[in-house]
């Protein structure tokens, strides 16, 4: 049985949630070396709610610190290509001042490991990954157009450094697929704890979706199978129809079976929230992930004219280069596509969407 806290948080005052986030969670720290990654996609500002909000990491690395270790770490690595320096990313989302000092291009330094032969028969970690005594992972409350939700497991795929992420979205070749991905990225190291920040958090088209919704809430556990369960009843999802939950089951990972844990704090589905679009029509995905994974094959990612500023960012790390810049705003070859939408993820002004 794991526990998972739902503890009522706001930034003004979020170290008071953090220090209950370790008297339940208790980790010895004391001449450890510990990396704390949060959840960076790309450049943005903290109320966008597309990364980890500052005032969470500042919280946690002030805890940290004050148990002793013998060294911290903040890193992760932003993009499908690490596209903007990550040192930019980090300064403009407010992270690199909420590391105090802790920060590093974890980018720079990298070791291939084995990975799933039916995708690629190695990947490249970040080094820290496979160095650290602890990590502590911070993903952000999100939804996302691939695996429904962005929560603690799909926060380790920043582990991997560089253009391998669009690689290994080419190599799944489909939705269903990317599932195993992201579960396979995951095992690599499993993180020793994870805190949510539901403060504010993402709905509707994420994981870079304008609809932002005030939940109010920090989440933690030591066990991420569990904690994205919790994170999918709060959004409105049975847990049992998101497909990398099943598979993380299935490998040994954790229960999401919420009968299984231990709650503490107040589990509720959040009234109306939105979760991705997956038909033609823009109906909000309602059935089981069966239902979602077969209306991915009917959606292609659209350019708004009038947003898209013709920067060409989503060009540039196509995975599958099914886009090309048509007479001012970039174009999608419906063949070519392979449904991975980072076009969508990467458009710094959300020009792009699901249709």
């Amino acid at each position: 049985m794991s526990k998972i806290l739902i503890e009522k948080a706001d930034y003004a005052h979020i170290g008071e949630a953090v220090e209950k986030v370790f008297e339940i969670f208790p980790i010895d720290m004391k001449g450890k070396k510990v990396f704390i990654k949060p959840n960076l996609l790309r450049s943005s500002a903290p109320e966008e709610c597309i990364v980890t909000h500052p005032a969470v990491l500042r919280a946690v690395v002030e805890k940290v610190k004050s148990m002793n270790p013998a060294a911290i770490v903040v890193g992760d690595n932003p993009g499908i290509f690490g596209y903007g320096e990550n040192e930019e990313a980090f300064k403009e989302t407010g992270l690199m001042d909420a590391a105090m000092g802790c920060y590093m291009n974890i980018g720079d330094d990298s070791q291939k490991v084995p990975f799933n032969p039916a995708f690629l028969p190695e990947v490249t970690l970040s080094r820290i990954v496979l160095d650290a005594d602890v990590i502590i992972s911070l993903p952000k409350f999100k939804t996302h157009g691939l695996t429904v939700l962005s929560g603690a497991i799909k926060n380790s795929y920043g582990f991997l450094p560089g253009a391998q992420k669009a690689k290994l979205h080419k190599a799944a070749g489909s939705p269903g697929r990317f599932h195993e991905v992201i579960v396979d990225v995951f095992r690599l190291r499993v993180p020793d704890l994870f805190i949510v920040d539901a403060v504010t958090g993402m709905e509707g088209n994420g994981p870079a979706s304008p609809d932002v919704r005030d939940i109010g809430v920090i989440l933690a556990s030591d066990n991420a199978v569990a904690l994205d369960g919790v994170i999918a009843v709060m959004m409105g999802c049975n847990p049992e129809d998101v497909f990398f939950l099943r598979k993380a089951k299935e490998s040994g990972l954790g229960e999401y079976d919420l009968a299984c844990h231990e709650i503490l704090g107040e589990l509720k589905t959040i009234p109306g929230f939105k979760l991705p679009p997956v038909r033609l029509e823009g109906v909000p995905y309602v059935g089981g992930t069966e239902d979602l994974f077969e209306s991915r094959i009917r959606l292609r990612p659209k350019v708004d004219a009038q947003s898209c500023t013709g920067c060409g960012a989503c060009i540039d790390h196509c995975a599958a280069r099914a886009l090309s810049m048509g007479d001012r705003i970039p174009v999608v070859d419906a063949d070519t596509c392979i449904t991975c939408f980072c076009c969508q993820e990467i458009c710094p002004q959300r020009a792009i969407t699901l249709q």
